[in-house]
């Protein structure tokens, strides 16, 4: 790709792996206070609610509040556990605090970054909350790689909002023609980026893309290495 010096990534599904590390602080979680939970049965109902409800948090459907009450609810209810509204409300706190905590990145985050690094400048722009994004980028030794950190509440809106990459590019000091930007949602992150103006790759782990739209994709982040 010519004239890009700024790479954009988004953090949690493409750098930071969300499930493996959700599954760690789960564990913990019910091991201590819920052992009949088996957490490999409730990760795999709570994952795509997880992801539903955070498209819903996105564009303004569902509140931050909303978003962690009901992504448990919804999955304890599924799988028909009886679990009062005050436990949900401490899991919902104990999650928050224990998942920052895990550091499981992507096959390949690592090595495509020490590669991209001396190239190119590179930064995060993420929906996630603040204090707990930074968590996750400290303790996944992340924080090197990265000039700025651009997160939904510095910006005041979320991806796919044309602000936050405006926002972005100006924290980062650069313009839209010289950027591009790399994650794994195609709303929030491809679809945003590119109706804004930049460029734009998926990284589609588990091939889900189908669209016959001109979009870059990626199912290892190794790949990157071919197009950057």
């Amino acid at each position: 790709m010519k004239n890009i010096t700024d790479i954009f990534f988004d953090l949690d599904h493409t750098l930071w792996d969300f499930d493996k590390n959700s599954i760690l602080a789960f564990d913990k979680i019910f091991r201590a206070n819920h052992p009949s939970i088996d957490v490999h049965q409730f990760i795999e109902v709570y994952a795509p609610i997880n992801q539903a409800c955070w498209k819903l948090y996105q564009v303004d459907k569902m509140t931050h509040e909303e978003l962690r009450y009901q992504r448990l609810k919804q999955s304890f209810d599924a799988l028909v556990y009886n679990i009062s509204d005050d436990r949900i409300d401490k899991i919902a706190i104990d999650y928050i605090e224990f998942l920052p905590d895990n550091n499981q990145l992507f096959d390949g985050a690592i090595e495509v970054l020490d590669y991209l690094y001396p190239k190119y400048k590179l930064h995060i722009i993420t929906n996630g909350f603040a204090e707990v994004q930074q968590r996750k980028i400290h303790h996944s030794g992340l924080q090197k790689y990265f000039q700025t950190i651009t997160n939904s509440e510095m910006a005041g809106v979320k991806k796919p909002h044309p602000n936050i990459f405006e926002f972005a590019l100006s924290l980062a000091n650069t313009n839209k023609e010289n950027a591009i930007m790399i994650g794994d949602c195609i709303d929030a992150d491809v679809r945003g980026a590119m109706a804004f103006g930049m460029q734009a790759v998926l990284f589609d782990e588990n091939e889900i893309h189908s669209s016959e739209e001109e979009i870059i994709v990626i199912k290892h982040l190794l790949e990157l290495k071919k197009i950057l």
